[in-house]
């Protein structure tokens, strides 16, 4: 399937490291904290070193986010991933030149809360997209979503070649924060946004003189390494679980998908097409 338009949307606010930690000051929710989890808090945000220079955040009041109970975390998911995932698309199909009432298919992934019906289709009844549409949620996929949520936009084009279809990512990530003595929590919680990417594709190249293509998808799973990354509830909240390994696990999978595709190295998987490179998605 072909690229037609890409685009992303973030909150409007947005919050440096150092406003982070001095959210988690003002909280008073530090003194509940062992010392050497505030050290390592203090340590992240207040470094000179990070990588991460600023986060938006679609939550609002972050400066009580931690006094919010499980049903006003949803409640703002529930309000603001359809709005993040309508701003995402509304600047994919602007880029594209295309209309709503032209996608046959929307895809929305997420992990970070819960709506049934899902997301798809509040995106669909803001847009006014045709009843025919094709709506379908991916949920609980975790980090890597994406990947299965475009293979499955792939599934349908290959069934309908002519289809527009629309794909968005979508994490308020402020909506699941969560804060104990556990290491992996503290890092999580200094480490993710919130925002949505959309994209939107079809089976043929069109108008334009190139464009990007995915395909030859294939999947690694490993059962065993579930527990290394995962959301677990606590107290109807959810708390993220990271473990240390999941750099190592991560890139033994796609060393593994590597060699099962004969590659060697990344540039074998990069060819050259009507003007553009083509990406065969692992």
């Amino acid at each position: 399937m072909y690229l037609k338009a890409i685009a992303n949307a973030v909150p409007e606010a947005a919050y440096t490291q150092k406003d982070c930690w001095d959210i988690l000051v003002g909280s008073g929710e530090l003194e509940k904290l062992k010392p050497r989890s505030v050290q390592i808090l203090q340590k992240i945000l207040n470094s000179d070193q990070s990588s991460i220079q600023k986060r938006h955040f679609a939550m609002p009041d972050m400066d009580h986010i931690f006094d919010l109970d499980a049903e006003a975390l949803n409640r703002g998911f529930e309000r603001e991933a359809p709005k993040l995932s309508e701003q995402a698309l509304q600047s994919a199909l602007d880029q594209a030149g295309l209309s709503a009432q032209e996608i046959d298919a929307l895809f929305v992934c997420t992990c970070s809360g819960y709506l049934c019906p899902g997301v798809s289709s509040y995106v669909a009844e803001h847009f006014g997209m045709k009843p025919s549409t094709a709506l379908q949620d991916l949920v609980g996929l975790g980090c890597g979503a994406a990947i299965p949520t475009l293979r499955s936009a792939a599934n349908f084009i290959a069934g309908n070649p002519t289809a527009t279809v629309a794909c968005i990512a979508v994490e308020v990530c402020s909506a699941a924060f969560f804060l104990d003595d556990n290491p992996g929590v503290l890092i999580s919680l200094c480490l993710f946004g919130d925002g949505a990417s959309a994209s939107i594709w079809g089976g043929d190249i069109g108008s334009a003189s190139s464009a990007y293509r995915v395909r030859n998808f294939d999947t690694e799973h490993r059962p065993e390494s579930r527990e290394a990354l995962r959301f677990r509830n606590s107290g109807g909240k959810l708390r993220n679980q990271l473990h240390k390994s999941v750099p190592a696990v991560a890139a033994s999978a796609v060393h593994t998908l590597w060699e099962r595709a004969g590659v060697e190295d990344y540039s074998k998987i990069v060819t050259h097409t009507g003007g553009r490179d083509v990406l065969d998605a692992l």
